[in-house]
């Protein structure tokens, strides 16, 4: 069992930042590769960025490429999205995913979720 738990979130200005952070625990050897959706009002999950465990590797949605930081750090078993020049279509409820493989869908455990707002 991982347990992912996501904080960070809020309320923020457009043009603005905010860093969500996703603390892992339990079976962390699972955590191989985490993601970052959203889901917006309306809309189903999207992906937004993946990391390997290393960091090496990184993959971004079009839409938040240039804007979003996608990060980890191992020995607090938590990974991190740095969100910069926030539109209001950013608005939506984040979640973390954890796996054993970097991919743009396939995560076998996620986090609960974060809201984020960006206003006009």
């Amino acid at each position: 069992q991982v347990l992912l738990v996501e904080s960070g979130g809020g309320l923020v200005q457009a043009g603005g930042s905010l860093r969500l952070s996703c603390a892992a625990s339990g079976r962390t050897l699972s955590t191989t590769a985490m993601a970052w959706f959203r889901r917006a009002p309306g809309k189903g999950r999207e992906f937004v960025a993946a990391i390997s465990w290393s960091g090496s590797n990184t993959d971004y949605a079009d839409s938040v490429k240039g804007r979003f930081t996608i990060s980890r750090d191992n020995a607090k078993n938590t990974v991190y999205l740095q969100m910069n020049s926030l539109k209001p279509e950013d608005t939506a409820v984040y979640f973390c995913a954890a796996g054993s493989r970097f991919s743009r869908f396939d995560y076998d455990y996620w986090g609960q979720g974060t809201q984020v707002t960006v206003s006009s």
